[in-house]
């Protein structure tokens, strides 16, 4: 989580739309131009290349304010801009410059914007395991800008509101609605199917055109697959895929992997460059998981050092810390969901929960006043659904310094246990300042590279992480070793430590 609310808004979503409608009135009238990368007609109505190279060095500057580059040292910004330069040199849109970034948030995932930005997270560097396949994934994303799909999703302006609860949540009232629906992140909509299999083929293209392996692109996404299990399973949900940060915004599906195995397979053989060890070496000491600025989840606890601040959510629930809020679920749907809002106004918490948050819409049973742990809060609840299941919405405003509010918003099923419903309160007056001791122990977890000893298992090397479970698992995940796979004595693998 990172300061209050700072992700960029208006101007984005203003911007986009006017693109939108510039384009809606002149769609019907444009002729077709051939795309020199795929060799297929598209509509002239996509963005001009100086559209293009104008909204992308905007938008480049929101995604720096939301993720920006902390915790990436600018000896591994410099790598894999090299990398990206080497797949991106030979393109059939030599008028385009590209630009590489790796930014500095945990979820793995990776993304192009028109003018040729292209952005990989810090964990997806982290989950691949050579050069050849974070180049395998830059090359595709450098397919989506020649192929000119992140264009055409601009200009037709399909946006859509990406939010912790704003996808799984419609509430009954406008007030309710205005509470929970707070997720105002604009991302685009996730590619088609046809455009990630066009990227798929083209960036297997400039792989090759790069001297990489062609097959690393296939071998990375089997990689992530892998992770994406892991994931489901330590959120108590079983085996599922497709559920990643990357699969959310690029499908996947078996035969996707099979198609881009079939056409690497069609290129030439010759001295496919894999560079594992250069590459593991690179990212030796990089911050993995959450970092210091964003705060970090230890067990059921989070922390946040720079903000000072600390609570606890009950057993059983799992918590993701996005870059705007804090989410924690459970298996029977209860949401809680934490952030940061400005008060400018440095209103009261009641008079801000009604008159800012509710936007004066006080809900019948009124507004109640407390305090957390020395705090002045106040709070109030709302009826709502979730997926068609009533449930009930608890918010809490906390005044936690001149002109900011803490805020929790929790999401309730109805016929909630009496059990539950007293933790979800112990949440809220859990929060409190971080204690001088608690600031001191608190460290990142980091990647660390280590030589494999004779004796050593994926099992033993697991048991060295931080991890109160499935560590063997995560160890062969994050290293890309298949179930049963034996270590190589004398090569080099990833581990986590604090140390």
């Amino acid at each position: 989580m990172m300061a209050i609310r700072c992700i960029a808004k208006g101007a984005f979503g203003k911007h986009l739309m006017m693109l939108a409608m510039a384009c809606t009135a002149v769609f019907s009238l444009a002729g077709c131009s051939t795309n020199p990368a795929t060799g297929q007609s598209q509509f002239t109505a996509l963005m001009s290349p100086a559209q293009e190279n104008k909204v992308g060095a905007d938008e480049h500057q929101n995604v720096m304010k939301t993720y920006g580059t902390d915790n990436v040292d600018p000896a591994l910004q410099s790598y894999v801009g090299q990398i990206g330069a080497r797949v991106s040199k030979n393109t059939e849109r030599p008028d385009v410059q590209y630009k590489f970034y790796v930014i500095d948030t945990p979820m793995v995932n990776a993304f192009a914007i028109p003018g040729g930005y292209i952005y990989a997270s810090r964990g997806l560097v982290a989950l691949a395991n050579s050069e050849s396949e974070l180049a395998g994934v830059l090359a595709h994303e450098v397919g989506h800008i020649t192929g000119r799909h992140s264009a055409e999703r601009y200009s037709r302006g399909v946006l859509t509101s990406l939010g912790a609860t704003a996808l799984s949540i419609a509430l009954d009232s406008q007030a309710a609605s205005q509470a929970i629906g707070i997720g105002s992140d604009l991302y685009m909509k996730s590619y088609s199917r046809g455009q990630e299999s066009e990227a798929d083929a083209l960036g297997i293209r400039y792989l090759y055109k790069g001297g990489y392996d062609p097959d690393a692109m296939a071998g990375f996404l089997s990689n992530l697959e892998a992770q994406t299990s892991l994931d489901q399973v330590l959120a108590g949900r079983g085996e599922k895929t497709e559920t990643s940060d990357f699969f959310s915004t690029h499908p996947n599906t078996a035969k996707r992997v099979q198609e881009a195995r079939a056409l690497s397979a069609s290129y030439p053989q010759g001295p496919d460059e894999v560079d594992r060890d250069r590459y593991l070496k690179a990212l030796d000491g990089l911050v993995y998981g959450d970092s210091p600025k964003q705060g970090m989840v230890r067990g059921r606890s989070f922390y946040h050092p720079g903000m000072d601040f600390t609570f606890q959510v009950p057993a059983g629930f799992r918590i993701d810390n996005q870059p705007a809020q804090v989410v924690a679920t459970d298996k029977n749907g209860t949401i809680i969901l934490f952030d940061a809002a400005g008060n400018p106004d440095k209103l009261d918490s009641a008079s801000y929960l009604s008159r800012v948050w509710l936007k004066g819409e006080v809900p019948a049973g009124g507004i109640e006043r407390l305090t957390v742990n020395g705090k002045p809060a106040a709070t109030t609840s709302l009826p709502g659904t979730i997926n068609n299941r009533s449930v009930t919405v608890r918010l809490v405003a906390v005044e936690w310094g001149p002109g900011r509010i803490f805020r929790f918003q929790m999401a309730v099923p109805a016929g909630a246990p009496a059990a539950l419903i007293e933790e979800l309160q112990r949440t809220t007056y859990s929060l409190r300042p971080m204690t001088a001791q608690e600031k001191r122990d608190i460290k990142p977890y980091r990647i660390w590279i280590v030589t494999a000893q004779a004796g050593d298992t994926a099992a033993s090397l697991g048991r060295r992480m931080p991890f109160d479970s499935l560590q063997e698992e995560r160890f062969r995940v994050l290293n890309g070793l298949k179930a049963g796979e034996n270590l190589v004595a004398g090569r080099l693998y990833k581990i986590i430590s604090t140390q």
